[in-house]
């Protein structure tokens, strides 16, 4: 943990850098500058935007300026500065509840005039995906970067060395728990340190129970959802695997977000863990020998008697772009905004690991670091009846640590199914 001093400089040196960036007065989008500012979430993905800028660039009397927040950082970045004259014309977000607040405040543009003008900015992607940033029937977003279900990883030596495979129902799941406890092995891996993991196991569950219209009705505004029969099976599933020591009894000191949890499965220290496609490139970059030929990967376990289709998955259906009302060059971002389809996107995330959502995708696979895992996510996003977004970006910002602090104190055993129930009652609708 950074110390308190550490902490102060970063933050100085980042309002310092943004507002170098977005300039110290007037609109980020001055109309004299000639310029559109892109605020993108910071991490090793950027060097494909910045080749997107640059490709922009070249032809655009506009100039794109891209500027990066730390991720640690991004939200509360954005929540600072959106309504201010250093806000970007042009934002990174996770769609759903991550932009409702925007829509709301009457601060994005909604898209059907662009759409209107160029149809490829919505028929050029996958509908289950760009439906994740229509709010009130209006888009606010076109995806970029990648998809990113969420899939249960595992070591394939493990399983193979106790006479395993890949479970198909979660009574299969379970008896996997159990045959690797008996071995000394933590059947799955968890970052219960970072929180958010535990979510996931939640998720898949309520959707495999109920089908995705019980999160639909709660996310809406109707309480009763949480405390139906079929919240509470789902409940009684989980406490029941956490009951079987599935986690281990140390999942809490454990974090996903330094490694801790990515090593457990690649040293063999635990068979599974359930993560978001973005796993590949993590064991690709942190155990590259592993990834290439012992990571092993499936659906998420079909529930018996669960009114979800197995074929359903949770995660982060994209990431997107939204558009800030005031920017004075829309005519420029209309342009900036077309490239997410194009032919260098879609090769430029696919080298890095992304997978792109636009139809038009397939055609690429086969330049993918990994073309059968690229291949495979594809195939299962294009195919999914329902995409649920993760819990924590469909509702508003503000959800996010009450959600996230009932989820964990349900796997630890510190509040029981009644006290969760509560817990999501009280959440905002989104």
């Amino acid at each position: 943990m950074r110390s308190r001093i550490a902490a102060i400089t970063a933050a100085t040196a980042l309002v310092l850098g943004m507002t170098a960036a977005c300039g110290s007065g007037g609109s980020s989008a001055d109309s004299g500058s000639g310029t559109i500012h892109v605020l993108v979430y910071g991490d090793a993905a950027n060097k494909v935007e910045k080749q997107i800028v640059e490709a922009f660039n070249r032809t655009s009397g506009v100039k794109a300026v891209l500027d990066t927040v730390p991720g640690a950082d991004y939200q509360q970045k954005l929540q600072t500065v959106i309504n201010t004259p250093r806000a970007p014309d042009v934002f990174f977000n996770w769609g759903g509840g991550s932009i409702r607040p925007f829509v709301k405040a009457d601060l994005l543009l909604p898209l059907g005039g662009f759409i209107a003008e160029d149809p490829g900015l919505k028929d050029n992607f996958l509908p289950s995906v760009f439906n994740s940033a229509v709010v009130d029937g209006k888009p606010y977003g076109v995806p970029m970067r990648g998809t990113q279900p969420v899939l249960l990883f595992h070591n394939k030596k493990v399983l193979a060395d106790a006479g395993l495979t890949p479970p198909r129902t979660w009574d299969e799941l379970l008896d996997a728990t159990r045959a690797l406890k008996a071995k000394g092995i933590t059947p799955i891996a968890l970052g219960g340190g970072d929180r958010w993991p535990a979510l996931m196991w939640l998720e898949y569950l309520y959707d495999r129970v109920a089908g995705p219209g019980l999160f639909q009705r709660a996310l809406s505004g109707d309480r009763t959802a949480w405390e139906s029969e079929d919240s509470r099976k789902a409940l009684a599933a989980l406490k029941h695997l956490v009951d079987a020591g599935a986690f281990g009894s140390n999942a809490d000191s454990v974090k996903f977000t330094d490694g801790g949890s990515p090593a457990l499965v690649a040293k063999g220290k635990a068979a599974f863990e359930l993560m978001g496609s973005w796993y590949y490139s993590t064991q690709q970059d942190a155990n590259p020998d592993f990834a290439a030929s012992g990571l092993g990967y499936s659906a998420f376990p079909a529930v018996n008697g669960g009114k979800g289709d197995p074929a359903d998955v949770v995660g982060n259906t994209n990431n997107f772009y939204s558009v800030l009302k005031r920017t004075k060059h829309p005519d420029a971002v209309a342009a900036f905004l077309k490239l997410m389809y194009s032919e260098e996107f879609v090769k430029a995330q696919l080298a890095v690991g992304n997978l792109p959502t636009t139809t038009g995708t397939a055609d690429f696979l086969h330049l993918s670091a990994s073309p059968a895992y690229s291949k495979d996510q594809y195939e299962l996003v294009k195919a999914a009846p329902s995409f649920q977004l993760s819990w924590d970006q469909a509702y508003p910002p503000s959800a996010m640590t009450p959600i996230y602090t009932a989820v964990q104190q349900f796997f630890d055993g510190r509040t029981d199914a009644d006290g969760f129930v509560k817990a999501m009652q009280a959440l905002p609708a989104s």
